[in-house]
């Protein structure tokens, strides 16, 4: 039988602490969590990777710009978004206090209860994206809130996990109840652009393996298969999230470095070639200089 250090392929990126995208929601090794945004603020954010978790957001204060794969949504009332993992997601606050909630479960969690399997198949607020962000009227707020509440101090209880799961049943069915789904305003050419170059640097990243290297590698290379010129593409992006087209290639390869180093068995000349490289001296001497570790130490914990 196979493991997933057999594999050629990487079917999904884990989650690290110290990995480099612009946003990533790293949690510990629970199923599990729901955060306090008065305690633990989302700051602006663009997350373009593949997660290995769900997430249920509820914004009930501080507006702002909320973008789900090629949908843009102003929020200015309390809403509650629900976010699939392969969604491409970016939040970008515009004025007051952050409040409100977000959990996190991650699929095996999912797996573990049928019941909140089949409630989320069968409403499908995370799959139907036309469903996913939902307007909370004013008269319905307390009880969401009460809800939210009710999940966050049941994450010290013993048996928390199966009292929260019950309660994101529950979520999920008043929210599909009210049927208050948001329309989202026209997106711009530039974040169009833009979900498009995250979509093709994922879709290059997604089937790597040791037989057939990654395609695509640099600006000039992801903007001539968009069609866009390089200057273009890198004003955009340096203007909607901080970062060049070469940066945001970098990171993306870094973290799929860290992941084939951790996650497989392939030796570093199948890693080296896999994401491009044609020597393995010249992967190491990448590695080395944005992780400070060399791809032997890194595999072997020495970064933990």
């Amino acid at each position: 039988m196979k493991t997933t250090l057999d594999l050629k392929e990487i079917d999904l990126l884990r989650s690290f602490p110290d990995l480099t995208p612009i946003y990533r929601e790293a949690h510990d090794s629970k199923q599990i969590k729901i955060f306090n945004r008065e305690i633990e603020d989302c700051r602006n954010y663009l997350s373009a990777n593949r997660r290995d978790f769900y997430k249920i957001l509820m914004i009930t204060g501080g507006d702002g710009i909320f973008t789900l794969s090629l949908n843009k949504y102003l929020i200015d009332k309390p809403t509650m978004i629900f976010i699939h993992p392969n969604d491409i997601i970016s939040w970008q606050k515009t004025s007051g206090e952050s409040a409100g909630y977000y959990l996190l479960f991650k699929k095996d969690f999912i797996n573990h209860h049928p019941m909140l399997k089949s409630t989320i198949e069968r409403l499908a607020l995370f799959n139907d994206k036309s469903k996913s962000v939902i307007c909370v009227e004013e008269n319905d707020l307390p009880g969401f809130i009460r809800l939210w509440e009710s999940m966050y101090n049941e994450q010290e209880n013993q048996l928390g996990d199966e009292a929260i799961q019950a309660y994101i049943q529950l979520l999920m069915i008043d929210s599909a109840r009210m049927s208050k789904f948001v329309m989202p305003e026209s997106m711009g050419e530039d974040y169009d652009h833009i979900h498009r170059f995250f979509g093709l640097l994922e879709e290059e990243v997604s089937n790597i393996n040791y037989e057939k290297p990654i395609k695509l590698r640099t600006a000039q290379e992801f903007a001539d298969s968009l069609k866009l010129h390089p200057n273009y593409l890198n004003r955009i992006l340096k203007k909607r999230t901080g970062q060049n087209v070469s940066k945001h290639i970098k990171g993306r390869l870094l973290d799929e470095c860290k992941a084939l180093l951790l996650q497989t068995s392939w030796t570093l000349e199948q890693i080296s070639y896999a994401v491009g490289f044609s020597d393995q001296p010249n992967f190491n001497f990448f590695f080395k200089k944005n992780t400070g570790f060399t791809p032997n130490a890194f595999r072997k914990g020495v970064f933990q």
